[in-house]
């Protein structure tokens, strides 16, 4: 065990309440490390139920193609925890990260907090000793009183697609998830925000203007939409052609219009045309849509493809549908495995009609899996015991020429499966 993964151990077993939505534990934290909140680089705020972490890895991208250097925060990690924060560029190393967390868990001193709020403070603490142009800072869970919500001026925010999620914590409505979600935006800030559901987007629009925010709506004030060979942007300030969107999916062109259209709204003078399609051509998001080739995709006959994908809601269901049906060219067969708290149903409802076949599966170092019977039933009896994703490889029909098989329904069975896979 690594010197900071003893310190998070540690951490869950002092602080056991895994969520507990608010500020002030961590503001008092942040006062007595001598408030690193306060001494960051330029911060774009992202909040949103779908697509927050493609959205960030297009914000990074485009600022490296431009020669910045970015600061990354992201929630969860999945294979090592040090995916959540890069520093300059670059993951955050062990001995910085271990000193960090052992600095903080000395001042802390025992009081009562979360482990994400003592994450997010050890990763403001390290943004704030090293020099960068830029940081992507991501929520957490809502967006009022997530953590990273301490960031009280950043100089843009961007909100991607709201869906139903995380009820149990954020409200059982979709007017009561945008509110908490549109709790980043800061009064003046330009806000950027992409496809949304009519009664989301009133939401966001009632908060803006009540805050004295610009809200660059996407159909309003930015708008994208393919042309051959790629995408074509277009904002007051111009139109921008790009190239295909190096994150797979339709629903990509909406997360990289916002980075664009939150970029542009800051206007940093870094920002240029050619670093915006250098970067949407080249950002790359682990556990979205990605592909993989290593020990697990060997399982498989020549001529198929193994894809893996970290959807786990209503939204992201829908968002996986619109990616099989523009595959269409061979069987797909579907290996879900999810987290316990989420509505399997809402997830396999637009899947259903699409899958050759479908395998309940469940790793054994999931975090909190829903049970296999469970997704089972969701499916209508349609589903087949994996009950693992290896044994389900194994199991998948093999006749009728070269399929594609899909893994997906949770990030952390996607964490699970990079590490069986061998893929970075």
């Amino acid at each position: 065990m690594s010197r900071s993964e003893a310190i998070l151990e540690r951490l869950h077993a002092l602080h056991p309440v895994a969520i507990d939505l608010s500020l002030g534990r961590l503001q008092a934290l942040l006062g007595k490390l001598g408030h690193p909140e306060q001494r960051l680089p330029p911060v774009i705020h992202v909040a949103g139920t779908n697509g927050k972490g493609s959205t960030c890895a297009f914000l990074r991208a485009i600022g490296e193609a431009a020669g910045q250097r970015v600061h990354v925060f992201t929630s969860p990690h999945l294979v090592r925890f040090h995916e959540r924060i890069r520093l300059a560029g670059r993951l955050v190393e062990e001995a910085a990260l271990g000193a960090a967390l052992e600095e903080v868990e000395a001042v802390n001193a025992g009081a009562a907090i979360t482990v994400f709020e003592v994450i997010t403070a050890v990763a403001l603490l390290l943004f704030s000793r090293v020099p960068a142009d830029l940081l992507v800072l991501e929520v957490g869970l809502g967006g009022r009183f997530d953590a990273t919500n301490v960031v009280d001026r950043p100089v843009a925010t961007a909100i991607t697609s709201i869906s139903m999620d995380h009820m149990e914590f954020l409200g059982d409505r979709l007017e009561r998830i945008a509110f908490e979600k549109a709790g980043i935006i800061k009064p003046g800030v330009p806000c950027a925000t992409g496809a949304q559901d009519p009664v989301a987007l009133g939401v966001l629009e009632r908060v803006a203007a009540e805050m004295g925010a610009p809200l660059l709506a996407r159909g309003d004030a930015w708008r994208i939409a393919p042309r051959a060979g790629g995408l074509r942007y277009e904002d007051a300030a111009g139109a921008i052609d790009l190239p295909p969107p190096g994150l797979l999916g339709a629903h990509q062109a909406d997360n990289a219009g916002i980075a664009v259209a939150v970029l542009r709204a800051w206007g940093p003078g870094w920002l240029t045309d050619a670093a915006i399609a250098e970067g949407v051509a080249r950002a790359e998001w682990p556990g979205r849509m990605q592909r993989l080739t290593g020990r697990l995709a060997g399982m498989l006959p020549d001529g198929w493809e193994l894809w893996l994908d970290g959807g786990h809601n209503a939204g992201g269901g829908v968002a996986i549908a619109e990616q099989a049906r523009a595959w269409g060219d061979r069987p797909l067969h579907l290996l879900v495995g999810m987290k316990g708290t989420k509505v399997v149903e809402d997830f396999l409802r637009p899947l259903l009609p699409l899958a050759d076949s479908l395998w309940a599966v469940a790793e054994p170092g999931q975090h909190l899996a829903t049970p296999v019977e469970r997704i089972i039933a969701a499916s209508g009896g349609l589903a087949r015991p994996g009950p693992t994703v290896e044994a389900a490889l194994a199991a998948l029909p093999r006749g009728g020429g070269p399929a594609r098989v899909l893994v997906c329904g949770s990030l952390y069975l996607a964490g699970e499966v990079l590490k069986l896979d061998g893929s970075p």
